[in-house]
C-alpha cells in the first residue's frame, strides 16, 4: 500500500519524507487556504519535497477551463497529478489528459457507479471519501469493497486511492480490503506508530538500561 499525506504544510510533508514512508501529496482548495499561500508556490514547493504523485486540483466546472489550468498545474514538475471532479466534464478532462500521459486523481467519489465511471475514463486514482461518506450515513468502507470487486472483475489500472480517513482504523481495513493508496492527515499517518505497549516497553527497557550505568557512546 502506498501512503500519501493530505496537506499542504510544506513543514509536514518535509518531515514525514524525511523518514522514506511518504509516496506522495494530495491537496485541495481548502488545504491551500489552510496555508495561508499561494496556489502555484505551495505546489511547486511540495513537488519538490517528494517524488511521488502530488495532486493539485483544478477549480473550474466547466472542460474547457478545467484544460487551461490543468496545463499551467502541469508545467510546474513532472510528478504533478492532475486532480478533477467526479462529474461529466470531470470525467471528460480525466480522459483528455490521461490520452496526453498526464496522471490525474478524480476526486469526490461517493458510489461505485462513479468510481466505475473514472475507471473507464482512463483515472491514475480514484479518490473514495470513507469518513465523509460515513458523515452522512453510509458505509465508507463498503465502498472501498465494491470498488475494489470491480476494478478487480475487469483488470482496471486505476489505483484506489483511500481518501477522508479519520483514524488508524481507517487505515488498517483499508488496507485488509486491498486499497492501493491511502491519504490521510499528518496526524493520522503518525499515529500509526502508535501503541500503549510500545511505549510501556520503551519506559522499562530505559529503566533497567539506566541501572547498568553504561553508555553506548
Amino acid at each position: 500500500m502506498k501512503f500519501f499525506v493530505d496537506t499542504a504544510d510544506t513543514a509536514e510533508i518535509r518531515e514525514l519524507a524525511a523518514t522514506g514512508l511518504l509516496d506522495g501529496v494530495t491537496t485541495n482548495p481548502t488545504l491551500i487556504h489552510k496555508s495561508g499561500r499561494k496556489f502555484l508556490e505551495v505546489v511547486e514547493e511540495i513537488c519538490g519535497l517528494v517524488d511521488g504523485p502530488v495532486s493539485a486540483e483544478v477549480v473550474a466546472l466547466d472542460h474547457e477551463t478545467m484544460m487551461k489550468e490543468a496545463e499551467i498545474l502541469r508545467k510546474i514538475a513532472d510528478n504533478v497529478c492532475i486532480k478533477v471532479p467526479l462529474t461529466i466534464d470531470g470525467l471528460k478532462s480525466c480522459k483528455a489528459l490521461t490520452d496526453d500521459g498526464a496522471l490525474v486523481n478524480v476526486t469526490l467519489c461517493f458510489s461505485a457507479n462513479q468510481a466505475l465511471l473514472a475507471a473507464k475514463a482512463g483515472a491514475s486514482f480514484i479518490s473514495p471519501f470513507v469518513g465523509r461518506h460515513d458523515d452522512n450515513g453510509f458505509d465508507g468502507l463498503a465502498l472501498i469493497e465494491d470498488i475494489r470487486l470491480i476494478y478487480d472483475n475487469y483488470q482496471f489500472d486505476t489505483e484506489i486511492l483511500a481518501a477522508s480517513l479519520r483514524h488508524p482504523i481507517h487505515v488498517l481495513e483499508c488496507a485488509k480490503i486491498g486499497a492501493d493508496v491511502i491519504t490521510a492527515p499528518p496526524a493520522v499517518i503518525k499515529m500509526l506508530s502508535k501503541h500503549v505497549l510500545t511505549d510501556k516497553g520503551l519506559e522499562g527497557f530505559a529503566a533497567d538500561w539506566a541501572k547498568t550505568g553504561q553508555t553506548i557512546l
